[in-house]
């Protein structure tokens, strides 16, 4: 029994130290006094100032933070509303085996595919409109498309734990659709929506693929300046805005950490008063 512990915990470690070590890599080169190699040549946080002085490594920042707003707040809503219609319309069994096949295609199909299939609808769009022209809304468009599905998914699997005995005693006293919906249902949905909503702004954050295949020559985003700068060289700066993103993550996580600790907390409160 202890060599069992002994080697799990082995394991664990391991992976721990195989996941983080790479991240604390990047952030102590961060603040290393020197341009290229690997010696350590002192402290500094002269590659943060400069990367605040860089004008096109805050526009990407911007446009970065513009689309995974945007994105996350329409495919957190429409999202929200496809896991509440699936799960409470009694639809007949085929066609609901055939909505979680469609609902689950956006999750395992490789983003390669997704993203040249936005490219020729794009292409079909802009040949007969004249609009969808590659640029920040089509990478708003691209991003809503694949994160509705896993908000959907998220919400969806909150639905199944709560279960429907509360809102069909909501319905038993008398309670509207309306009413239910914003009494009842929503807030208990809230700790999924905000994971859901959580999880479809680190996706957006992170992509790549799908930003590179419907980004115009005006809309780059952090990954793709990434990208670039690495084909050339890693400089800290680099080193300096991959700290910068992965901290701002893992406030971001915290928070709505915090934020859906309070919520369910405020949920169980008010069924022990009910």
């Amino acid at each position: 029994m202890k060599k069992l512990t002994l080697l799990i915990n082995i394991v664990a470690y391991g992976t721990m130290a195989f996941l983080y070590l790479p991240l604390m890599a990047v952030a102590f080169f961060s603040v290393n006094n020197t341009k290229y190699g690997l010696a350590w040549k002192g402290f500094t946080l002269d590659w943060y100032l400069a990367l605040f002085q860089n004008e096109v490594i805050l526009t990407a920042a911007w446009n970065t933070l513009i689309l995974a707003v945007i994105s996350t707040l329409v495919s957190t809503v429409l999202g929200t509303a496809l896991a509440i219609g699936l799960d409470r319309f009694p639809w007949p069994r085929k066609m609901n085996t055939t909505f979680d096949l469609v609902l689950h295609l956006p999750v395992i199909i490789p983003d390669i595919i997704l993203a040249a299939a936005l490219v020729v609808v794009f292409s079909f769009l802009r040949t007969f409109s004249g609009l969808f022209e590659p640029g920040l809304f089509t990478m708003i468009i691209g991003h809503i498309t694949f994160q509705i599905a896993f908000v959907a998914l998220v919400v969806r699997s909150r639905l199944v734990s709560i279960g429907k005995e509360v809102e069909e005693a909501a319905r038993d006293l008398y309670a509207t659709t309306p009413y239910l919906l914003r009494r009842v249902t929503l807030p208990l949905l809230m700790p999924g929506i905000i994971a859901g909503a959580m999880l479809a702004f680190t996706l957006s954050l992170d992509d790549f693929v799908i930003s590179f295949f419907t980004a115009g020559p005006d809309s780059i985003t952090l990954p793709l300046y990434i990208f670039a700068a690495v084909r050339r060289v890693v400089t800290p700066q680099i080193h300096a805005l991959s700290t910068l993103v992965l901290f701002a993550t893992i406030a971001l996580v915290i928070v709505m950490e915090r934020l859906s600790q309070k919520i369910n907390k405020k949920n169980v409160l008010m069924e022990i008063d009910n």
